[in-house]
């Protein structure tokens, strides 16, 4: 009976990142830089709410949007750290990870034929939800722009289909970001368009020479953008699943009816943990960046000398660097270093094919594993002389 199966659900695949990581997760013999999830504990101050939660039996349903108290604290966060400004009681809504949030914004605003304008390589997980509401996604190539997705590039690829445009950085998978003159650019591009932005920015408290500069500031695309965010990778908080979505008031409504049907409310005790975590540890992510900052440098130094083209990243914990592939794909290339150099790193084509040639190294992992994987790395480049000049 597989015919009968909706053919837009029957058109997509499992991510290319984790088709990868299920394929080498049984191979204890081989180092893995593949996943992007930080490599710390979610702090003890919101573990210790989430257990106060339990005990208080706060285990009932909330309102669809989230407890009151956490959209207040979201609210304020987002001011207080990137200038926005969204009312709790209407323009903010909880979802179950930034995952949710970007579906139930694209079962919204999309209607059959519409076309979505991303950035490519970019986060496989866009896609298959864009396809899913109906939607055609439309990858723009950005490797000639250093994986920037600038106005010039949207003017080029905007048609009369195009319903959005997203926005997502600091990227997966290359860490880049977007300036404010950037942005600004973007704004005055699409003030008069009648397209919707969706500004996915789950990484904005990992930037490192520069502050993030959300594209919900400018005053002039405020009423069209959706903006994502969460606490999965400020806070280490992954499987908490914890996101938000901010829009204006007359967007947000639609937006929650969608979310209604489809969870209900996000977890509560996850609320609660996430309300201890926008309260009270509004700096946790310092600690974590520092480190970050850190491995980006060690890592960096290394790819450098083995002759790899590769942009430096602002944000995130990723790089992607290109690689001289003379046969075969990223997805082959892959393959090899786990056979070969025994390290596990995701293939570029992952993220569309504008990936090809490319591989993504997270830095999620603790020096003495970013190290070992190096070593392995540069052995097996010097071996297939792969290193460059």
């Amino acid at each position: 009976m597989e015919h009968l199966i909706n053919n837009n659900v029957k058109s997509i695949e499992i991510s290319g990142i984790r088709k990868f990581f299920n394929m080498v997760s049984d191979h204890n013999d081989v180092l893995s830089l593949t996943i992007g999830q930080p490599d710390f504990y979610t702090p003890d101050h919101v573990k210790q709410a989430a257990k106060q939660a339990i005990d208080e039996n706060r285990t009932t349903y909330t309102h669809n949007a989230g407890i009151l108290p956490l959209r207040e604290a979201i609210a304020s966060f987002v001011n207080k750290k990137y200038n926005l400004t969204y009312q709790a009681e209407s323009e903010v809504i909880v979802t179950v990870g930034a995952s949710q949030a970007i579906d139930i914004t694209l079962r919204t605003i999309l209607q059959s034929g519409d076309e979505v304008l991303l950035p490519g390589p970019v986060y496989p997980g866009y896609q298959p939800l864009i396809t899913l509401a109906g939607g055609v996604p439309i990858h723009v190539d950005t490797r000639g722009n250093n994986f920037k997705f600038t106005a010039d590039l949207i003017r080029e690829n905007i048609t009369d289909k195009t319903k959005c445009i997203i926005l997502p950085y600091p990227s997966n998978p290359t860490g880049v970001t977007l300036t404010k003159e950037e942005l600004q650019e973007i704004a005055n591009e699409l003030q008069n368009r009648d397209i919707f932005i969706l500004a996915d920015e789950i990484y904005s408290e990992l930037i490192y020479e520069q502050e993030h500069v959300s594209i919900g500031t400018f005053e002039q695309v405020k009423e069209k953008t959706i903006i994502i965010n969460g606490v999965s990778k400020s806070h280490s908080m992954t499987g908490w699943r914890i996101g938000y979505l901010l829009a204006h008031e007359w967007l947000a409504k639609h937006i929650l009816k969608v979310h209604q049907y489809n969870v209900s409310c996000p977890t509560s005790i996850s609320q609660y943990a996430a309300l201890e975590a926008l309260t009270n540890g509004q700096e946790d992510s310092q600690y974590m960046k520092k480190h970050y900052l850190e491995r980006r440098e060690f890592v960096y130094d290394r790819l450098q000398e083995m002759g790899l083209e590769v942009v430096k990243p602002d944000g995130a914990f990723y790089f992607f660097p290109k690689f001289s592939i003379e046969e075969g794909t990223s997805f082959d290339l892959a393959l090899r270093l786990v056979r070969e150099a025994k390290l596990a790193l995701v293939p570029g084509d992952a993220f569309s094919s504008y990936g090809q040639g490319y591989l993504r190294i997270s830095y999620a992992y603790d020096m003495e594993t970013l190290k070992k994987g190096m070593d392995q790395l540069q052995s097996f480049l010097t071996a297939h002389s792969m290193i460059g000049n």
